[in-house]
């Protein structure tokens, strides 16, 4: 019993201290790509018809991980990814299932807080 006591309490605090990473799931055409400047060049940002405020997504002139994503995105693959968005937004065409990863990720795609980051692992286009 002490043995099944101590594991219990190990794997509980094994849980409390993890970073709880989360995805969600948006899609539908881009109505926002923004650029916000930083002290070390800038973030791009994007906003799908199904969300309500853009978020930072890369950045083009450094590495860019959000926070619990457990990857980083290039520069060379942010320009890639904002060419892409772009061709999206001219086009008016819908990008498909954008899985956003993260800490900040929001349960649903109407309910982002302002300002917050979030890597692109897939999309569909």
């Amino acid at each position: 019993m002490k043995i099944f006591r101590a594991f219990a309490l190990a794997l509980l605090a094994t849980a409390a201290t993890a970073a709880h990473a989360g995805t969600v799931v948006c899609g539908g055409t881009v109505e926002t790509l923004s650029f916000h400047a930083t002290n070390t060049g800038g973030q791009l940002m994007i906003k799908l018809s199904s969300m309500n405020v853009p978020v930072y997504f890369c950045d083009p002139d450094n590495p860019f991980s959000a926070s619990g994503s457990g990857y980083t995105v290039s520069p060379a693959t942010c320009k890639a990814l904002y060419a892409t968005f772009l061709s999206a937004k001219v086009s008016g065409l819908p990008i498909n299932n954008m899985y956003f990863d993260g800490d900040a990720v929001p349960a649903t795609c109407g309910v982002w807080a302002n300002w917050q980051s979030a890597n692109v692992r897939h999309y569909l286009y």
